[in-house]
Parts: structure tokens; sequence; C-alpha cells
């Protein structure tokens, strides 16, 4: 895995990987937790408002040329209602805060340190960019939930050692289609936040 090369992507190079971000989270987001029967057309929109929030990062991951891996990042002020919300209703100072969205890559390549790659130019972004604390949050699953995998291992543990908490009643709601549903529902998103160190 030593070839996998860690870029950040702005400007026409982020323009012209879009898409392919889009196809990432889709085949990523498919399996569990998150059991998302995505759609192309949503996704593009999606990731290219993420990227084109004031200050957004998105990471790309790639073997070659071919993008495997990316993770997004912006301040937390510029984010859907659904996500702020929770802050807000603590009266947070949002300006503080920088909101780390999605890191998906590739199941060949996890365990060769690139998620904690992602971690790390997020983190440091954030702090370039004034950010005192970072958030995060994750899809909330029923241990006993049908379609868990009998091998899955939740990411609990490497969040943990990467300095991530969850907090107790900081949560929101997202929705999104899951596989085999006829529309829509609401899913159960539990924080997680970090105070960063200027050291």
């Amino acid at each position: 895995m030593s070839a996998i090369r860690i870029e950040a992507l702005t400007g026409a190079r982020l323009k012209a990987h879009l898409p392919d971000v889009a196809r990432l989270r889709i085949e990523v987001f498919r399996a569990f937790p998150y059991l998302y029967d995505g759609d192309l057309d949503y996704e593009a929109r999606y990731i290219q408002a993420f990227a084109a929030s004031a200050n957004a990062l998105v990471v790309g991951a790639f073997d070659g040329d071919e993008i495997v891996g990316a993770s997004t990042a912006a301040p937390l002020a510029t984010q859907m209602d659904e996500v702020t919300a929770p802050f807000r209703s603590r009266s947070e100072d949002l300006s503080r805060w920088f909101y780390f969205g999605e890191s998906v890559l590739r199941e060949r390549y996890r365990g060769h340190g690139v998620g904690a790659r992602f971690f790390e130019e997020r983190e440091a972004h954030a702090l370039r960019s004034g950010a005192a604390e970072v958030a995060f949050c994750a899809v909330a699953r029923a241990g006993d939930h049908p379609l868990r995998p009998q091998d899955y291992q939740p990411l609990d543990g490497f969040w943990r050692k990467r300095g991530y908490a969850p907090v107790p009643g900081l949560t929101c709601s997202i929705a999104w289609k899951e596989i085999g549903a006829r529309e829509e529902t609401a899913k159960p998103m539990q924080f997680w936040t970090k105070r960063l160190s200027r050291s």
C-alpha cells in the first residue's frame, strides 16, 4: 500500500473528481451500518455543494490515477440545519467548530493507515482555519440489527484512539433511503467530538 497517495483536492482537480467521490460514497455506504441505497445525481449535487462551502476540504486517496478513498471537512456553520441544530441548541459558538463529513475508502485499502491520514489532514486544515474543536456524526445502529454482519467491527476504537469521544445527548437525525426500502427514513446519528491542540 506504499503506492497510495494522499492529496488535498481543490479547484479544477477537485471538480474533475467530484463524480468519482459521489460513486465512492454510494459504493462504501451501501455496506452496514449505513445500508445506503444511493442515487448518483443526488450524490453529485451533495458533494459539489459540500466542496463549494467556504474553506471546505476534500482529501483524496489515490492508487495511481484512480481515486479509492475520500474524506471531507468544512466549517460547521456551513452545514445543513440537521447537523448544526444540536450545537445551536447548546448555545455553541459555531465559528469554533469544524465538521468532518464522510470518510469513504474501498475495503481492500483499509488497515494501512489511510483512515488515520484522513483525520490528520482534516485536523491540520481545521487548525489552520482557526477551529478549536471538531465533530463528526455516525449512525447509531442497534447491536442486534438483523443486517449486522457477524464479523462487523465498529470504528469506535479507531476514533477513540485518535482522541474522539461520543457526547451524550449530542445527536441528530438524517434521512436516507436504505437498501430495499421504498422511501427515506430518519436515522439517529451520534456526534463524536475532539478539542484540537495547537502544540
